[in-house]
């Protein structure tokens, strides 16, 4: 006999509880707890998905590396470690307008050309999904595109196996639900139970299903946390709507490297990829000019050149304002306060402004030295030469410390044709490979001041 109870379950962290509450005890979320009808059988509701399991030796089961269904779009097989792997769940987030369908459906239109594809919406119609593909791939539409605009996840699973395609994209998981569950779709039990759905039938029959999911205000995938559990890969597509590029970064892969970026540029025919990441953002450099400092990060295995700028001016308020945009701004402030304290620099009564160019956001401390000489560039109106690189990481005594895969960032700013780069003192026996460019050593942050602007 089937008994029904009611429930009440954070739509922001999953929390469930038995009656409302108006601000969630776990996350702090106010009027989030919705109600939910919760249907059992007493224990005698049968899964489909439960097979006979069995004990089977490491060494007896097959599968390579090699096995991975190769991308003809060299940035997202590099993000998802060098293609696609069978039977594997990528979920891919990202802030509305921002390029999620618009790179799906250019993967859908490539992969199509080779192997069977099936774009599953839940969103669009189909007119308008044409209307969009015509459009990404100049009138040539590949026979082996399937559509389905469906939201029931049990009717998604027989038109797979009816299809059987190589590639399934699911946009978006919030629109997808399941039958056997009476809450409505993009509630936490549905996408959290519509995931675990395909990853079933992504491992039982060696399909790869990528899911589009939305983010919320704070910028993270709206639903439960374990969202992110139930999936193989979660990639972030980055990006100011305002700007030309996008990032594509991976935060978890369970068959490649994490933190790597793919680097696209948005254009009237869909994203295209951009092969030099480093020469285009600094493209549009003006040399010479107080404040503009070059930073070299790393972002996964792949090191990026990135302008950062930064500016003073004498504030009209009683409090300064200390404003980031792309960087922390918790570093700022840290770096500012070594300036004062260890440099000397008078900052009290100027507004401190930290730019990073193209719309980037610079996670890693070794973009320290960068800013804080960017900021020192700017209050004294001298400029960094322009054939001059910064990398290193500021301590609170001012010392610069040492960062990883230098000889990695110093080739990349040899190949881009800058002269010297400026990098923490090393300990002695700690060689780095000069790659035809002068390293000039600094033990602090006011001697790499003095050895940058000499005289």
């Amino acid at each position: 006999m089937t008994k029904t109870k009611t429930r009440y379950v954070c739509q922001e962290c999953g929390r469930t509880a038995v009656k409302p509450l108006g601000r969630c005890p776990q996350c702090g979320a106010w009027n989030s707890m919705l109600e939910e009808v919760v249907s059992s059988s007493g224990g005698k509701k049968a899964s489909r998905l439960r097979t006979t399991s069995e004990i089977t030796r490491l060494v007896d089961i097959e599968g390579h590396v090699e096995d991975r269904a190769p991308l003809p779009i060299a940035e997202f097989s590099r993000v998802l470690g060098g293609g696609i792997v069978p039977g594997s769940l990528v979920l891919i987030g990202g802030e509305p307008g921002i390029g999620k369908s618009t790179l799906l459906l250019q993967l859908a239109l490539a992969m199509a050309r080779k192997q069977s594809v099936l774009y599953v919406s839940g969103e669009e119609s189909e007119q308008q999904i044409k209307v969009r593909a015509l459009r990404l791939s100049e009138n040539v539409i590949p026979d082996d595109l399937y559509i389905l605009t469906e939201t029931d996840v049990m009717q998604v699973e027989s038109h797979i196996h009816a299809v059987r395609p190589t590639l399934v994209i699911v946009d978006s998981i919030q629109t997808m639900r399941h039958a056997d569950f009476e809450t409505s779709a993009g509630t936490v039990t549905q996408v959290r139970e519509s995931a675990s759905h395909f990853q079933a039938i992504a491992k039982r029959a060696g399909i790869a299903i990528f899911l589009v999911g939305h983010v919320t205000k704070s910028g993270s995938i709206a639903g439960p946390k374990v969202l992110e559990h139930i999936v193989d890969t979660v990639l972030y597509l980055e990006g100011d709507p305002f700007h030309t590029y996008r990032l594509l970064r991976s935060v978890k892969n369970r068959f490649g490297a994490t933190s790597e970026i793919g680097v696209f540029a948005m254009e009237a025919n869909g994203l295209v990829e951009v092969a030099n990441p480093s020469e285009a953002f600094l493209s549009e450099r003006v040399a010479n000019q107080p404040g503009s400092a070059i930073a070299v990060t790393m972002e996964g295995t792949r090191p990026l050149l990135v302008e950062i700028q930064g500016l003073t001016s004498s504030t009209s308020f009683g409090n300064p304002r200390r404003t980031a945009n792309g960087v922390d701004v918790n570093r700022l402030l840290l770096t500012v306060a070594v300036l004062t304290r260890r440099v000397g620099m008078r900052l009290s009564d100027q507004d401190v402004f930290v730019n990073v160019v193209g719309g980037l956001r610079v996670q890693e401390p070794a973009a320290d030295l960068a800013v804080a000489t960017a900021i020192a560039s700017s209050h004294r109106d001298r400029p960094i030469p322009a054939d001059v690189t910064l990398i290193g990481e500021v301590g609170l005594s001012g010392e610069l410390r040492a960062v990883s895969q230098l000889n990695a960032r110093v080739r990349e700013a040899a190949k881009l044709g800058f002269k010297r780069v400026i990098v923490p003192r090393r300990k002695q026996g700690d060689r780095t490979d000069a790659h035809q460019i002068e390293l000039v050593h600094a033990r602090t942050l006011r001697e790499a001041f003095s050895l940058l602007w000499a005289g």
